[in-house]
């Protein structure tokens, strides 16, 4: 392995799950995964097999995935149990091809939190590695609280990753679980560690908790290790987790290391940043390092004059690398490298020269400054895209809709309450008018039962439309200020019977 190959693991799906307020549905899931993989991320952290309903769903339909592994996280075996006998191993097993368990590497940790003896953690340590190891491709070992461990009983800390590696675990990943390490002290530590365990073994897991996640990181590269666990935007518990999106960019452009993520894939960070946000519901970070609207903008009559003659005066990298863009608040700069690039993703074939492109940059800006999104809605971006172009084939179209709300209380005390929607559509398909309605559970639904009365009466569009449902639907306000009068963006996911 060259020395330069830094392997990244994401567990967004887990760790980044435990954020205050994010809560995935097991299509999230996918979708993050799916969007991991454009990136080639080594390893996916799918989440805990057994654990809950969402992760036993997701597990049970994985993502197909071309260019990353999938990953199932779980723990040690409990006390007093043998690791053949351990449910929780055995779900573990089923899960995915590769396993990351978590024990304990912190003697406090041992005896007051497990209330066991130390020698009995470093036997559940190895005895559920290489019970596993058996079983699946790849197992790793997170090593929970092992910097503070460290501190406090090196020689213990160490035998408790010895014990891992030792069984056969592929990575033994040292974890800054509470986040109150400093880099110093990381590079210290790692340079340790890696006197007694290959480095080409030992991974980073750091936390937020005194915004140096990301610095750890790295710092623990420079100290020898190869591995790296973080999040997309520093999603995680408490203050988050390291943030890949910042990794991924400084150790490719500015540390010069390998983390298997091509330029051409670099282009994509900013978007695959916000197509997480748009699953979230929430607006992305502007001043974000790398894919902030802010991270290349420039406003100072200073700096604006020195940015147009020379770029490099006020910026460390030309934003295109991680496919941003400049952003002169004066005369916004046109991205047309990332309308092409959007067009290669959905198999369009076009002329960089064309007229159309021009259109299409302008068109986007627009309906941008307008509150539309297109980072996390790649079907809308592509429907724009061949309209542009003149590719679109017009199947129906919706001439007019109406839409009629009624809430009915039915007792005086005001508890029994009845809403009922009544939706009108009027539609051509061809040289046909109909004009169809239909009740239903809300607005949204009685629009789809409304709609899809007209459609499936046409044969050829019978399977098509009863593949097809809604998947998740979410309204955010994007103006403030403006109580009730607020403009609010509206991001509709369905899907078809491929997924």
């Amino acid at each position: 392995m060259s020395d330069k190959r830094v392997y990244l693991y994401d567990s967004t799906l887990r760790d980044g799950q435990q954020t205050q307020g994010v809560d995935f549905s097991a299509a999230d899931k996918t979708a993050i995964a799916k969007a991991l993989d454009e990136l080639s991320i080594d390893y996916i952290e799918g989440g805990w097999p057994g654990a809950n309903p969402t992760d036993d769903a997701f597990f049970a339909n994985p993502p197909k995935l071309k260019n990353s592994k999938l990953t199932a996280f779980g723990m040690t075996r409990r006390a007093g149990r043998s690791a053949s006998n351990d449910p929780g191993l055995a779900t573990l097993a089923q899960g995915a091809p590769i396993v990351c368990m978590v024990g304990k590497s912190w003697d406090f940790q041992v005896t007051e939190a497990l209330g066991i003896e130390l020698l009995e953690n470093l036997a559940m340590i190895g005895e559920s590695i290489g019970h596993l190891k058996s079983q699946v491709s790849e197992v790793m070992f997170d090593a929970e609280h092992f910097f503070d461990g460290y501190k406090a009983n090196r020689d213990y800390a160490l035998a408790a990753i010895k014990a891992a590696y030792d069984a056969g675990a592929r990575w033994v990943v040292l974890c800054d679980t509470n986040g109150g390490t400093l880099p110093d002290e990381i590079f210290d530590i790692v340079t340790d560690v890696c006197s007694h365990i290959p480095g080409s073994h030992v991974g980073i897991h750091c936390h937020n908790d005194t915004e140096n996640a990301v610095a750890n990181s790295l710092a623990a590269v420079r100290a020898g290790a190869r591995q790296v666990q973080g999040t997309l935007n520093g999603l995680g518990e408490r203050c988050g987790n390291a943030n890949l999106i910042s990794i991924i960019p400084t150790l490719m452009i500015k540390m010069g290391y390998d983390v298997g993520v091509s330029h051409e894939q670099l282009t994509q960070l900013r978007r695959i940043s916000h197509i997480l946000d748009e699953r979230l519901n929430r607006e992305p970070a502007r001043q974000a390092a790398y894919v902030g609207d802010s991270a290349f903008a420039h406003k100072g009559g200073l700096h604006v004059s020195a940015v147009e003659k020379n770029p490099a005066c006020y910026e460390h990298i030309a934003p295109e690398l991680v496919g941003n863009q400049r952003h002169i608040l004066v005369s916004d700069q046109a991205g047309r490298s990332n309308i092409l690039a959007r067009f290669r993703e959905i198999g369009v074939d076009v002329d960089p020269k064309s007229d159309a492109i021009g259109k299409l940059v302008n068109a986007v800006k627009q309906r941008e400054f307008d509150g539309y999104a297109y980072d996390g809605a790649e079907a809308s971006f592509e429907l724009l895209a061949r309209r542009a172009l003149g590719e679109l084939d017009r199947y129906f179209r919706v001439t007019s809709f109406r839409v009629i709300d009624e809430r009915r209380w039915v007792d005086e005390q005001e508890e029994q309450v009845i809403t009922l929607s009544e939706a009108t559509v009027k539609v051509v398909v061809g040289e046909d008018q109909f004009m169809s309605v239909a009740e239903g559970n809300g607005p949204v639904n009685a629009l789809d039962a409304a709609l899809r009365k007209v459609l499936l009466t046409v044969p050829e569009y019978v399977e098509a439309v009863q593949q097809i449902e809604l998947i998740d639907y979410k309204v955010r306000i994007i103006t403030r200020g403006d109580g009730t009068r607020a403009v609010t963006r509206v991001m509709i996911e369905s899907r078809d019977a491929e997924g």
